[in-house]
Order: structure tokens, then sequence, then C-alpha cells
């Protein structure tokens, strides 16, 4: 009996342990959340999609909180290093002890982390990468991705350098690791049997100083399409480079880099000109969108929260846009622990963000892990984006 007594005493204690573990980060006054961001490094660019979050919870907090709870937001540099990012995601975890991380950006740092946090079945939501891997529910419980698919993506592209080019010769520049190479993958899927048309493919590391070798290569290669798939600092630098250089193919240029502000006024408007990407948000820059109740909405919390931001850049968009989702989902949750907020995320019915484009809307399930599956093709006119074509919806 008193085995027994013994044995159930030191189950319950198990799991009282394992219901602490799960609400950890939470309580009836606070949730504290986790990210990490690149603040400094080669995609520093995208630092202000973690300022921005930071930014829109401090005015959630400022409105009341969610829940009556107050929102911590812990966001820590990883200079877009997948070692560093283990560090700092390890510390957000161990030593904040953060509920969930949140908008964790890039697919090497997102790589790095992803079998750490489903071990520890910690939440790792709306990462800012849209590699394929992010939406496989069966195989990683605990990861959810946000953005488009990276390699839905670049089938758009080579089926639209298919219909649209003569005698096509194709010149791929890819990043050397997951996000690259889901992009290029996509567009060789795209090609089918018509593979044979790459004529050059380059890979280039986030360590190299330019890409401008690459680029002449690729002209040197008879090329007349350019799938350009790099991050922002070294799509600058292609986009210049072939301008220098003479080279005018088709050029397609992958979403995650089509910001005017951080990508396009580097590279020169005047050179970006003709270019092709496929837009999932609001290019800010566009006034077709500026009496729209969206964009007013996005305007006057820059001017609130980030009055010196680059209207220009759409990453400051894109984080405002994964805010609002991961605060509809936080305001629809009557389960806050791990995995009542897991399961909310995985619960979301036609969410319509504000700075989306319209007719793009939030879907996920238990068995759908992609948020956004839809994109449309537009080209760069020498001062914005101009949408042409159906929006293309993956998920249908």
């Amino acid at each position: 009996m008193r085995f027994r007594t013994l044995l159930a005493a030191t189950a319950a204690t198990l799991l009282a342990g394992a219901a602490q573990a799960d609400s950890t980060g939470i309580t009836d006054t606070s949730i504290k959340i986790g990210n990490t961001s690149p603040y400094s490094g080669p995609a520093s660019s995208y630092g202000v999609i973690g300022k921005t979050a930071v930014a829109y919870f401090n005015m959630v907090n400022r409105q009341g909180g969610i829940k009556g709870r107050q929102v911590e937001l812990i966001s820590y540099d990883d200079g877009y290093s997948p070692p560093r990012t283990v560090e700092q995601v390890r510390k957000l975890v161990e030593q904040d002890q953060v509920a969930f991380t949140f908008l964790t950006l890039g697919t090497p740092p997102n790589s790095a982390i992803h079998r750490y946090m489903n071990a520890k079945k910690v939440p790792q939501l709306f990462v800012a990468t849209g590699a394929s891997k992010w939406g496989h529910p069966d195989d990683f419980p605990w990861t959810m991705g946000f953005q488009p698919p990276y390699n839905i993506e670049g089938e758009i592209y080579a089926k639209y350098a298919l219909d649209n080019v003569e005698n096509p010769k194709i010149a791929i520049l890819f990043q050397n690791d997951d996000y690259g190479k889901d992009y290029r993958d996509g567009f060789l899927k795209g090609l089918g049997d018509k593979k044979d048309l790459v004529v050059s493919m380059l890979p280039y590391e986030v360590t190299d100083p330019t890409v401008d070798a690459q680029v002449v290569a690729m002209k040197d290669s008879g090329a007349n399409v350019f799938f350009n798939v790099t991050i922002p600092k070294f799509a600058a630098q292609a986009i210049r480079k072939a301008c220098e250089i003479g080279w005018k193919p088709l050029h397609l240029l992958n979403n995650v880099s089509s910001s005017v502000g951080s990508t396009l006024k580097p590279a020169g408007l005047e050179c970006s000109k003709d270019l092709i990407t496929a837009q999932w948000q609001k290019d800010p820059t566009d006034p077709q969108w500026h009496e729209t109740a969206g964009y007013k909405e996005w305007a006057a919390f820059m001017d609130s929260e980030i009055p010196d931001g680059d209207r220009g850049d759409v990453n400051y968009a894109f984080g405002h846009s994964a805010s609002k989702l991961l605060h509809h989902v936080l305001e629809n949750c009557d389960d806050w622990t791990r995995k009542g907020i897991m399961g909310c995320a995985a619960n979301v019915k036609d969410l319509q963000l504000p700075m989306v484009l319209p007719g793009i809307v939030v879907n996920t399930s238990p068995t759908d892990f992609y948020p956004i599956q839809a994109e449309q093709l537009s080209k760069f006119d020498g001062e914005k984006w101009v949408l042409f074509g159906d929006v293309i919806d993956a998920s249908k």
C-alpha cells in the first residue's frame, strides 16, 4: 500500500511538473516571447523586422496587453550566424524561460534550432523564412512558417520564363544553403523536362564580399534569363553589376529581396527597371494602396512607433503583418499553454492582414502549417512594383 501511495505521489509530482513546464513563460499578468534577428552581419537589412515586432507589442502593452497580459518580447541579435542563433535561442529557452519563439529570421539560423525546439516542445512560431521545411507538422509539430514557401515561388518563376522568353537560356545564382537550394529546386521542378535550358548555375556564400564574378560568368554563358536567389546585400550587387556590364536578361528576383528601400535603391532604381518578382505583400511605395484601410493602419503604426522608419522598405510591413497574426492568435486563444498556443496557431481561418494583398488570406490547420500560400507577379517600373496577372494560390 505504501509503495502504491509513493508511486501515485511520484506520478502526481511528475504530471504537475509537466503542466508547469507547458506554461513556462506565462503568468496571469504576462507572457514572455523570444526572438532572434540579424541586427548585424550580412543580412542586417532584415533587422527592421525584429525591430518592428518589438515596437508592435510595446504598442499593444500600452493599449492594455492581450487578455490582461503584458507581452514581453525579448529580441537578440544573431548576426544571421547559425551558431550564434543556437546560443541565443538556448538562452531564451533555458535562461529567459520564454513561452515560445516568434519570427526568428532566416533559413540557416532556423535550421540550426529546428530539432532543438521540437525536442524541447517549445513552439517555433511564424518563422521569417519561406523554406518548405517549416510546414511538416507530422515530423516537426512545434514549428510553423509564415510567408509563402520558396519552392512554390521558384516554380512560378520557371513557368513564367518558359511562357514569356523565346529560346530561354537560364542562369541561376543562389545562396549555398537551404534557403537558396529551396528556391533553386522549386525552379528546376517548374522547368519539368526542360532542365537542360539552364546554362549556368552558380552558388555564393554569405561570407563572400561580392557576387560580381558570378554575374560576369553568367553573362558570358549566353543566358537571357537570370533567376536571382539572394538576400538584399547580394541582390543589390547582382542587379547593379548586371547593369554595369550591359547584361539585360529577363531578371527574376526572389521576393525576400524585392524591397524598394533595402535592395532596389542601393542597386539603383534605373538598373532595377523591368525586374520581375512575385508579391504577397502590398508594396508601400505603390500609391494604389495609400487610401486603403490596411495601409492607413500600418502607416499610423509607423507614425506612432517607428517614425524614422523607411516607408519604402517592405520589411517594416512584413514585421507588422507577422505581429498582427500572432496578436490575432493570442487574442482568440483560450488555452495559454505552449501546447494550447500551438493549437491556436494551427486554427486560423481566412484572416486578411492589413499589408497583405487583397484576396491573399491566412489559413492554417493541424495538417497545414503554411499560413500564406498565394502570390501575384509584378514588374518594377523604375519607381514601384506593378502587379499583373492573377493571384496564384498554391493551396488550391
